[in-house]
């Protein structure tokens, strides 16, 4: 089984009940399927599950070399050095990222994140589209923080071939039984 979810914003990708946030058993009705890959508390979007141990792996491992994309938006514009960074691969902490497909992007024609992001009246931002083909633990925040631009919403639109497409928040559609 495959099921496509939409994880809205403060929903943990787990089945297990959580003090704070909303857990996957709060949206998702089937039993015996497993996140493949997680995505923070703080994050939205496509998030797949599976019973399939073998497309889990491929998913989550980072060796499988599967993109994910990821549309960011920044604080403030980066300059085109600085995307060229993320590009190349960065050093963050203890580790290198892989050098990851990067492009502005026009803002996104995407739901309303309860609660909003914050807003400066002086400070503006930008969109960026971003693919990597690992996925460690906060990478794309670590990224866009490292060079200076912290990410204030991301939204993962696609994971390999499989795309979020129309899915709201809290949506899920199964497309493999």
């Amino acid at each position: 089984m495959i099921i496509l979810f939409n994880k809205p914003y403060g929903v943990i990708s787990q089945f297990s009940e959580h003090k704070i946030y909303a857990s996957l058993k709060d949206f998702i009705p089937y039993k015996n399927v497993y996140p493949a890959g997680r995505l923070d508390s703080d994050s939205e979007g496509l998030l797949i599950l599976t019973d399939n141990g073998v497309l889990q792996n491929k998913i989550s491992n980072p060796n499988n070399d599967m993109y994910k994309t990821y549309w960011a938006q920044v604080e403030n514009i980066p300059s085109d050095q600085a995307l060229e960074a993320l590009r190349s691969g960065l050093k963050i902490k203890d580790y290198f990222t892989k050098q990851a497909l990067v492009q502005r992007i026009i803002e996104p024609a995407v739901w309303e994140r309860d609660p909003p992001i914050r807003k400066r009246k002086h400070i503006p931002t930008e969109w960026l589209q971003i693919k990597i083909s690992e996925g460690k633990n906060r990478q794309v925040r670590k990224m866009t923080a490292a060079i200076s631009h912290p990410t204030l919403r991301l939204i993962r639109v696609e994971i390999g071939d499989y795309k979020i497409d129309k899915l709201l928040p809290g949506e899920f559609l199964v497309v493999e039984s």
